[in-house]
């Protein structure tokens, strides 16, 4: 499998590729990174093939939504795919921080805002730090931390853009596999279109598997599959889980990230796994360590 390939995204008009880029670590996340490295990184990706860029406005507080405008504006429009968040408005003294933003602009801050004109203006402000006329797929942000809001007024709002043409497609990003279910059976047709799911559908936690997926394959929901590195999880030394899996894997000359970028791919609901990158050459591993040979028979022990 190779970064460039394209699947449709779903039951919707979208095409993506099988690799996305997830635009938080340029944001900031945990530690700075200069804005060389991450005109670098989005300009690697594009080179490798990559059309799928996800971002939020809560990725270090806008900073992310204007790097990814930055590099992406330059190309044309109609070649990729661009996924943003709402959920989380950022303005002067919003009070829900986040410390895990390094260097975050000063006096801004998110607030919690699931409302209809909530997310109207969440896209109006995402569009304008973006400096771009669309996004094609938005997703409500951990919905789980105001459900009924996300249900009753974020949904039919994103509803309204979907059947005026303004988005392609409704998605729910989440860490929650339990929480992505419940929604896509509470809201009538024709529904969720897909779910970024981050950390429940990866070779350390697999249960996405338990609910999510299955519904996901029944409703014609793609799933995009996010945090499959675990946050480096799969390196650690002290976890007996880690340790095994990364035992298996070596038995069979397979390095334990290739095994993990590409294990989402084992169900047929998912059709991407979005990776974060901070650098070129991050981005550069992921690609390759998506076309690394596994062979049948790692599947079979890891199961």
């Amino acid at each position: 499998m190779r970064a460039a390939d394209h699947v449709p995204l779903g039951r919707t008009t979208l095409s993506v590729t099988r690799l996305g880029l997830g635009l938080a670590s340029i944001g900031g996340l945990h530690t700075p990174v200069s804005t060389l490295d991450a005109d670098e990184t989005i300009d690697t990706a594009w080179r490798l093939g990559v059309r799928l860029f996800d971002t939020a406005p809560v990725y270090g507080y806008g900073r992310s939504e204007r790097r990814a405008g930055r590099r992406l504006r330059t190309r044309p429009r109609d070649e990729f795919v661009l996924c943003t968040k709402v959920g989380r408005l950022i303005e002067p003294g919003g009070p829900d921080g986040q410390p895990i933003w390094a260097d975050p602009p000063p006096g801004l801050g998110p607030r919690l805002d699931y409302t209809a004109d909530g997310v109207y203006r969440s896209l109006a402000d995402s569009l304008d730090r973006l400096a771009l006329d669309r996004v094609d797929v938005l997703h409500i942000h951990d919905p789980e931390l105001d459900f009924p809001a996300a249900l009753e007024t974020a949904y039919p709002a994103l509803a309204r853009l979907r059947a005026t043409g303004r988005i392609a497609a409704i998605s729910l990003g989440v860490n929650h596999a339990d929480v992505a279910a419940r929604f896509i059976r509470a809201v009538p047709d024709p529904g969720i279109d897909c779910v970024m799911l981050a950390g429940r559908w990866t070779l350390l936690d697999r249960t996405g598997a338990d609910d999510l997926l299955p519904l996901c394959l029944e409703r014609g929901v793609a799933l995009l599959a996010a945090g499959v590195y675990q946050g480096g999880a799969l390196l650690d030394e002290t976890d007996p889980a880690a340790w095994s899996i990364r035992e298996t894997c070596d038995r069979h000359g397979v390095p334990v990230l290739a095994a993990a970028v590409q294990f989402p791919f084992r169900h047929p609901s998912v059709a991407a796994v979005v990776v974060g990158a901070r650098s070129a050459a991050e981005m550069e591993q992921s690609a390759a360590l998506l076309e690394h040979p596994i062979p049948d028979a790692l599947w079979d022990d890891l199961a």
